[in-house]
């Protein structure tokens, strides 16, 4: 298809999608709510009603997704699956990721009414069931990362490659299967017990490193012989395990969610939410990070934080790591966060969103925005995002040719110039849903495009990702990014169900407070 400019019915998105921008890019006062940012609609946009019947549609395919992935006898969904949902093309793995997303995507299909209360209780039941006799980490009560769909059994070896996997138990992941847990548990209180007892057995204090206030990635329960891994127990496991060499260290990442449930189970020191990096400090110690931060030195709980923030295009933002939208916006899908914490995250999450549609619409003119990990288009997986709205140098880029923004680090290092242009964008729709909340009139636009101008639509809903220049497509359903669909939509569609019966009790709690306690440096210059 070649250059946008070639493309005319790219071209006419493009020019439409710009008009959109030009509204959502009107500055918000510094104290601007999610709420406020949603309620600015594109001129022209469909009505409310238009808009939730089509939105109805798109659940009531993704779900459909959702019904082809899981493997009925054991409950569990497949990881991926071909866009024709033919059970033969699914990827022969899952993951605790995976089946949280298919726990909160069944309860979602049956508020929408799209399955009865029965069936969806049939599903909850059986996968809860599997889940109960999966092999775990008994000291921890967490699950491994790989799982046979199929039969439920630990994966050795890698089904698509025929590599050997070593067994390795994720705080994030686990973070994702507790949260569906919690979730199945509140919207089917039959179930509860069963539930709960999976639930709380997971310690996520087993992550947590106190030395660092901050939680590892995860660790191994065998050595993995390799040279990273650090031996210790941070939860009187009995025997060491072997924790991955890094922590989580940047705040505005998708592993809060394992850090927030942590702390509401009291695993987990309160103080931990003030342990991670809102920006790094103001020093060329790390000018190896993006740029150089804006912001101040705070105190919470005795614990210091550079309430820092980048500049972005006339905004300052608490960035993610690399730039996405699963790693800013998927937590808020189960945690109000921007209700809770009305200076900090109610005023960034709108921030962030429009800083993703700026790169779309203006700096890289690809016509379409929302960049977040997918399916590659040209084949496998990719981590995808604003290289500028990421804490990490290199950052996650939005083309398919990693065109990177090396910007200079004032007093510590030089940059190099800006690009001029940049490649064949690859936008990924899931990034629109998690928007729905923050610019709703902007995501309809951008989806309604998507699916007009490309091969982007099947069965089972939106294919996973769109190179946006070239016009390839992944056509291949991904169970977390419809998982994430599916959870922004039944928040839009049944009155925020899928955070209600997740936050309130003792995230609320014990979690609301500390949002509340901190303002962000963030807002348009």
């Amino acid at each position: 298809m070649g250059h946008l400019g070639r493309h005319p019915r790219a071209r006419r998105s493009a020019v439409a999608a710009a008009a959109v921008a030009a509204l959502a890019l009107t500055p918000l006062p510094a104290s601007a709510t999610g709420q406020e940012a949603a309620g600015q609609e594109a001129p022209g946009a469909a009505s409310a009603g238009q808009d939730r019947r089509q939105l109805r549609t798109w659940a009531a395919d993704t779900w459909r997704s959702f019904d082809a992935l899981v493997v009925e006898e054991t409950g569990l969904p497949d990881d991926n699956i071909g866009g024709d949902l033919d059970p033969g093309s699914r990827g022969g793995y899952t993951s605790p990721t995976n089946i949280g997303a298919y726990l909160w995507s069944t309860v979602v299909a049956r508020d929408l009414g799209l399955i009865g209360a029965r069936e969806a209780h049939r599903r909850l039941a059986t996968t809860l069931g599997t889940v109960a006799g999966l092999e775990h980490h008994e000291p921890s009560g967490m699950f491994y990362n790989w799982y046979d769909p199929a039969t439920g059994d630990k994966l050795l070896e890698f089904p698509t490659s025929g590599d050997p996997v070593k067994p390795f138990l994720s705080s994030v992941d686990n973070g994702w299967l507790a949260t569906g847990l919690l979730l199945a548990s509140r919207a089917d209180p039959a179930l509860a017990d069963e539930a709960d007892a999976v639930r709380e057995r997971m310690d996520f204090g087993c992550f947590y490193d106190p030395a660092q206030n901050q939680i590892r990635g995860g660790f191994w329960d065998e050595d993995p012989q390799e040279t990273a891994p650090v031996p210790g127990d941070y939860c009187a496991m009995g025997a060491d395990v072997w924790y991955t060499g890094h922590h989580y260290g940047a705040f505005n990442t998708e592993p809060r969610i394992a850090s927030y449930l942590g702390i509401a189970a009291g695993q987990i020191p309160a103080e931990h939410y003030f342990g991670t990096y809102r920006t790094f400090p103001d020093s060329c110690d790390w000018d190896w990070t993006e740029t150089r931060p804006t912001g101040h030195w705070a105190e919470y709980l005795g614990v210091p934080v550079f309430e820092g923030a980048l500049p972005y295009r006339g905004t300052r933002v608490v960035p993610t790591w690399g730039g996405s939208m699963f790693e800013a916006l998927m937590v808020p899908l189960f945690v109000p966060e921007e209700r809770w914490g009305p200076r900090s995250w109610g005023r960034n999450h709108p921030l962030y969103v429009r800083g993703q549609i700026e790169h779309g619409l203006h700096e890289a003119g690809y016509g379409y925005w929302g960049f977040s990990p997918s399916n590659d288009p040209a084949g496998g997986y990719r981590e995808y995002g604003v290289d500028q709205l990421g804490l990490d140098g290199p950052g996650y880029t939005s083309d398919q040719e990693r065109t990177t923004v090396d910007q200079p680090y004032e007093g510590c290092r030089e940059g190099s110039p800006a690009p001029t242009e940049y490649g064949d964008g690859v936008v990924t729709p899931h990034a629109s849903f998690l928007a729905l909340r923050y610019a709703h009139g902007d995501a309809m636009a951008n989806l309604r495009n998507i699916a007009a101008d490309f091969d982007a639509y099947g069965p089972g809903g939106f294919y996973d990702a769109v190179a946006v220049r070239s016009g390839q497509v992944s056509q291949r359903y991904l169970a977390l990014d419809q998982g994430m669909i599916m959870a922004a939509l039944g928040n839009e569609l049944a009155g925020d169900a899928v955070r209600r019966y997740v936050s309130r009790g003792a995230l609320e709690r014990e979690v609301r407070p500390l949002m509340r306690m901190e303002e962000f440096a963030v807002g348009r210059d």
